[in-house]
């Protein structure tokens, strides 16, 4: 959404917005629109929402009709047709929320951090027939916190790109853009994002698991296993103490866990199956963890 907003902000006549189908969310699963849309109908743009495009003659219809010169494609988690590629002088330019080559794919914040990444930023290219391996038009490069979450960053990068985005179209109008084509060898892959990937794995060092922790918020997130339930961890950072892999060490306020290569991870706010998040305190006192129990979580997560 900020990206519409500074289309619109910047002038741009924003001919048309495309948005993803109306969806059932929600407990009561009734019918919702996307932000994007609500968005779009708040600012009075039209708005469509074909549920597939690329053999969709009555949509390719109606943006030939428009006679665009750029379709920007933010977050559309789809493959652009071919027909759609070639439909406006300026390209398909899609703004991508990492350093390309670096993080093609559906995840690119979450993944970043989960690897451990101090910095990142967001990319606008012209789409190809690839998966985010067009020409590069513009980067912007922004640091990572270590305390950063995918939460927290995503929505710097998106206010980062959404000027990106505008820069790029004035300077395309203006023929004062290079595109470079990516070096395809230092690409690296942010795939879609599974529940298995949540699951700590303390053969990783306490590092990589915080890493993960913070990179997989708020899906799906970090969860291990506790007297053969569920528990999930919301936050947690690295100690250094002696603590044998997997296993629990209460001192008394803190609750610690032995993680890879002789580190450990002391926990800081989880939530019990079925349960509300707590505190580790309260955690403490409701279930009283003894020194040597083990917490379940060992499959190797890496992809």
């Amino acid at each position: 959404m900020p990206a519409l907003d500074k289309l619109v902000e910047a002038g741009f006549p924003v001919q048309l917005v495309v948005s993803q189908p109306d969806r059932p969310r929600g407990r009561g699963m009734e019918m919702t629109a996307s932000p994007v849309k609500q968005r779009a109908l708040a600012l009075g743009l039209p708005v469509a929402q074909p549920e597939k495009i690329k053999s969709n003659e009555q949509f390719r219809a109606q943006l030939a009709a428009l006679q665009p010169d750029a379709i920007t494609v933010v977050g559309y988690g789809r493959m652009i047709p071919e027909w759609m590629l070639e439909l406006p002088r300026l390209g398909n330019i899609n703004l991508h929320a990492s350093l390309l080559p670096k993080y093609r794919g559906a995840a690119p914040i979450q993944w970043a951090i989960a690897r451990g990444e101090t910095a990142t930023g967001v990319t606008t290219m012209r789409i190809d027939a690839g998966l985010d391996t067009g020409d590069i038009l513009l980067q912007k490069d922004t640091p990572i916190a270590p305390e950063d979450t995918a939460e927290m960053l995503a929505p710097r990068l998106a206010a980062t790109g959404a000027e990106l985005l505008v820069e790029t179209l004035n300077r395309l109008q203006a023929g004062k853009i290079d595109p470079r084509p990516q070096n395809h060898s230092q690409a690296s892959l942010a795939p879609i994002l599974k529940k298995e990937n949540g699951e700590m794995d303390f053969h990783l060092t306490a590092t990589e698991i915080y890493n993960r922790l913070r990179g997989f918020q708020p899906w799906p997130g970090a969860f291990t296993g506790f007297r053969g339930k569920n528990l999930n961890v919301w936050a947690a950072k690295p100690v250094p103490y002696a603590a044998v892999r997997g296993e629990l060490r209460v001192e008394g306020n803190r609750l610690i866990v032995g993680c890879g290569e002789g580190t450990a991870l002391e926990l800081l706010e989880v939530q019990p199956e079925g349960k509300k998040r707590i505190s580790v305190l309260d955690f403490i006192h409701g279930y009283r963890p003894r020194n040597g129990e083990q917490l379940v979580g060992t499959a190797r997560t890496d992809t």
